[in-house]
């Protein structure tokens, strides 16, 4: 059977007004509809390139408020999946919670199974016996970026902008992650963009990088959080969980999609391209 812990959380969510055109909060009807037909559990497994010492999390509601009734004890916590067999538990999940978000633990762990000692505790995985590295990983966030129209992130979240974002903010941390992406690959051999729904993660794959120490990614994190719009709490490691590729963001209703080639990346529009479109949004 698949297992779950809780992370308790009490964080509110913003109104949603403020996206591009057609970027909106999905309906249950069509979390339900994305994960019946469009969540493709082989595109799940190559990404995870055959790694078992993962666990996965979910969201039920706690942005939108979009939440399944017979979950809303939930809405504003973190579920970890911590036992699994096969990604089809994952999507038997996601069909049980119809989430608005669905992530995976970069941590790697020799036995996930030996995780339920500590309770998932935050901040303690790097000095486990039972760690096993963390990917590497730039969050780059539009609201993360100076806007002309909407000022800097102090302002967006005083404004309840925290999570809204303008094509301007979009086109912006598009170009940053296409050169922070070249960047690493400078130093990485196996370096992803990966579009989240709303900005992009730059994740590295290479044993090197899942070696790093805590002081390296903070060494790292403050480095390029001068230049990028990253948040660099997740760089330096303190937080592990990023969206899961080809699983739906549902904040924006956007699927969760690595961007393979670096032309695409510089074209690639959220509104209406067909990579990252839901079969739901497109037959609207």
């Amino acid at each position: 059977m698949v297992c779950k812990s809780i992370i308790q959380s009490s964080a509110g969510y913003p109104r949603m007004r403020g996206l591009p055109r057609g970027m909106t909060p999905s309906t249950l009807t069509e979390r339900r509809s994305f994960y019946e037909s469009e969540f493709e559990v082989r595109a799940v497994c190559t990404w995870l390139r055959g790694r078992r010492g993962v666990k996965f999390a979910l969201i039920p509601g706690r942005h939108t408020g979009i939440v399944s009734p017979s979950h809303i004890e939930d809405k504003d916590n973190v579920v970890i999946i911590d036992e699994w067999r096969s990604v089809a538990d994952v999507r038997d999940y996601a069909l049980e919670y119809l989430p608005e978000g669905l992530y995976y633990d970069r941590n790697r762990y020799l036995d996930i199974g030996e995780c339920f000692k500590c309770g998932n505790k935050r901040g303690l995985c790097f000095g486990c016996y039972n760690f096993d590295g963390q990917q590497l990983a730039f969050d780059l966030d539009p609201e993360n970026v100076d806007c002309p129209y909407h000022g800097h992130i102090g302002e967006k979240m005083s404004r309840g902008r925290g999570l809204l974002f303008c094509m301007y903010e979009f086109k912006e941390v598009r170009r940053q992650a296409s050169e922070l992406s070249r960047l690493m690959r400078e130093k990485f051999r196996r370096v992803d963009v990966v579009f989240s729904g709303r900005g992009f993660h730059v994740v590295v794959e290479d044993e090197a990088a899942y070696a790093l120490s805590r002081k390296d990614r903070a060494t790292l994190a403050r480095k390029y959080g001068r230049r990028f719009a990253i948040d660099e709490w997740v760089t330096s490691g303190s937080s592990r969980l990023l969206r899961l590729p080809n699983s739906l963001n549902g904040i924006v209703s956007r699927k969760c999609m690595k961007i393979k080639l670096e032309r695409d990346l510089m074209r690639f529009d959220p509104r209406d391209s067909s990579l990252v479109v839901p079969l739901f949004r497109r037959s609207a």
